[in-house]
């Protein structure tokens, strides 16, 4: 997952799937979930109730203590837990405080041994002999329904919420991390989320889906407004936004350096002080949403990617990346910004495995889709000595505070709105001021970026510059890409896949913008005026409207299963779908970048 630290406290309702729900009817409502559940209680079933990390779990616990008739026993899964002061020696190897090396602690290793490395195996056995005795009992909390408790209940139930509500609880004091007894700084209580907590509930929801050993779902972003479904039923309505293209509801953050362009196009709040990242489909960061009749009903996007697995995505992609979502799509918006990104480079895969216990390596790519004055994406190294002179020049400023002359090092490509560039790991970039990027890469479980300079700014959080990360970024960094390496390798590389004209005489084609050896997926543009086809063939797409006002996409086989895009917005062709067509609804020709793995 990414770190985002800061998502603004803001829900985009046109980002949502009308569908039909299939006959499905969530109970909705705090107090409706709260009696459903001392119902289950009352005839005698023990119900295990765990949670995503920041759920408030505690206001349905509550409400189902008032609308009891009978005494419950409730326990807490935070009686299973070893002492706070032995969790935090077990955590330490994974959350280093190396401040040479990592000035802010950001990063850290993934913890892998999930909830029952930190709970008491004696108090574990302890209530599994309670539950084998006794009936009607509520266990709750992270880790109730840990593997070794799991089938010692009659009713098993996951609470859910959104990455982007997770973040703001945690920010807002709403939740605290597992076993830890005091009040960490947030930077520190995010870190531990990450590599920690956050892991052992996505390990568990997803060990509990692949067995189908869940009864109930509940969503909860909003507590008062919850919903709950069975899990037959969660599964029918995941199975009809898989029909489907859809869209994921996106995460909007503010930045240093963020800029205005989509902050008008899509009327985002005034109270934001600009927008420099939309997360408009990284799959560990944002949700999916099915309008209902009943109203809507949203969920985490992994969770979706979780339960649907080839279905979604694919034969292919589903066994290489082991039922991970493996590209990721965000837009980062410099538009009349006061600056550029900060200048950057990203680890490969032995690096992040070794040293982060993550998978995979990091490459990214930029499509530029919008530019203003002067518009520049930074790319390599200007010459063969430049990467040396830069990292002195960069580590010389961390120590007097004073700017340098950035362009003296570091490659410049003009941006020109259509223009594809491709980030492979070690490579050193950034986007400049005055543009609109849409970036795509690779699979993103965590997020590994080494800031090597950025131009003295301070983090608008907290007052201190921004941590700049040359140790790490020197030991992953390519010096060899330079400027002729980066034109002949990394700028606009492809050609024409297929072209023709429609039953009308108008012209289509297909062209491929960027493939690289080192990313496994391929960049192009769908170019048309009226209408054009295209097919999954069993791999799922994801298509992005960067030229153009209005396109419907729907199934060839069923058009009623269609989504309407607006400009810039991004949308999932499940690999189910096969043949869909793509016909323009506003004037002028249309461009859809799409990405695919490559076969």
């Amino acid at each position: 997952m990414s770190f985002m630290f800061h998502p603004f406290p803001y829900v985009d309702h046109e980002a949502v799937n009308p569908i039909s729900g299939s006959g499905v009817t969530p109970v909705k409502g705090l107090i409706p979930v709260a009696r459903k559940i001392a119902a289950l209680l009352a005839e005698g079933k023990n119900v295990g109730i765990d949670a995503y990390p920041g759920t408030e779990v505690s206001a349905l616990i509550n409400v189902i203590r008032q609308v009891s008739k009978e005494a419950i026993p409730f326990i807490s899964a935070e009686t299973l837990l070893k002492p706070a002061e032995d969790i935090t020696s077990i955590l330490l190897p994974y959350l280093p405080e190396d401040r040479d090396i990592d000035p802010v602690l950001l990063y850290g290793r993934r913890y892998e041994d999930g909830y029952a490395g930190l709970q008491d195996a004696d108090c574990v056995a302890s209530l599994k002999e309670i539950l084998a005795g006794q009936k009607g009992i509520l266990v709750y909390g992270q880790g109730a329904l840990a593997d070794a408790l799991q089938d010692c209940y009659d009713v098993r139930i996951w609470m859910d919420i959104t990455p982007r509500t997770a973040a703001l609880n945690f920010k807002y004091g709403k939740a605290r991390n597992v076993g830890q007894e005091k009040d960490l700084p947030y930077n520190l209580l995010m870190r531990r989320n990450y590599y920690v907590d956050f892991e052992n509930a996505l390990s568990l929801r997803w060990g509990m889906i692949r067995k189908g050993n869940l009864d109930f779902y509940i969503t909860a972003d909003v507590p008062e407004e919850m919903q709950m479904v069975s899990y037959p039923d969660l599964l029918t309505l995941f199975d009809e936004l898989c029909q489907r293209p859809f869209r994921c509801r996106p995460v909007y953050l503010e930045g240093v350096w963020g800029g205005f362009y989509i902050y008008r196009l899509r009327n985002l709040p005034k109270t934001m002080r600009n927008c420099a990242w939309v997360f408009d489909m990284i799959p560990m960061e944002v949700s999916i949403v099915a309008k209902l009749p009943s109203g809507e009903f949203e969920a985490p996007f992994f969770t979706f990617v979780m339960a649907m697995g080839e279905k979604l995505l694919g034969r292919q992609a589903y066994e290489q990346f082991g039922g991970y979502f493996p590209v990721r799509f965000n837009y980062d918006d410099t538009y009349h910004a006061n600056g550029n990104m900060s200048i950057q480079c990203h680890p490969d895969a032995d690096y992040v495995m070794k040293n982060h216990g993550e998978l995979g390596r990091q490459d990214e790519s930029y499509y530029i889709c919008v530019t203003a004055q002067d518009a520049k994406t930074y790319l390599g190294f200007r010459e063969e000595n430049s990467c040396r002179e830069f990292f002195a020049a960069a580590a010389e400023a961390e120590k007097t505070h004073e700017k340098i002359d950035y362009e003296k090092y570091i490659n410049a490509v003009p941006s020109v709105p259509g223009t594809q560039v491709m980030i492979p790991a070690g490579t050193v970039h950034a986007s400049g001021r005055n543009q609109v990027i849409l970036e795509i890469g690779s699979l993103t479980v965590g997020s590994y970026t080494y800031k090597l300079y950025d131009y003295q700014r301070l983090d608008p959080q907290t007052g201190m510059p921004r941590p700049i990360h040359l140790k790490m970024g020197s030991q992953v960094i390519h010096p060899e890409r330079t400027h002729d390496w980066v034109e002949a390798n990394l700028v606009n590389h492809g050609g024409v896949v297929r072209e023709g004209v429609d039953k009308d005489g108008n012209p289509f084609r297909e062209i491929v913008v960027g493939e690289h050896d080192l990313l496994y997926f391929s960049l192009r543009n769908l170019i048309f005026w009226d209408q054009m086809e295209d097919d999954t063939d069993g791999l799922f797409h994801v298509l992005a409207l960067v030229d153009g006002e209005k396109v419907e996409v729907a199934s060839v086989e069923d058009p009623s299963k269609r989504y309407v895009m607006n400009s810039l917005d991004v949308l999932v062709i499940p690999a189910s779908l096969g043949k869909y067509t793509l016909r323009n609804l506003g004037v002028g020709s249309v461009t859809i970048h799409k990405t695919q793995l490559k076969r």
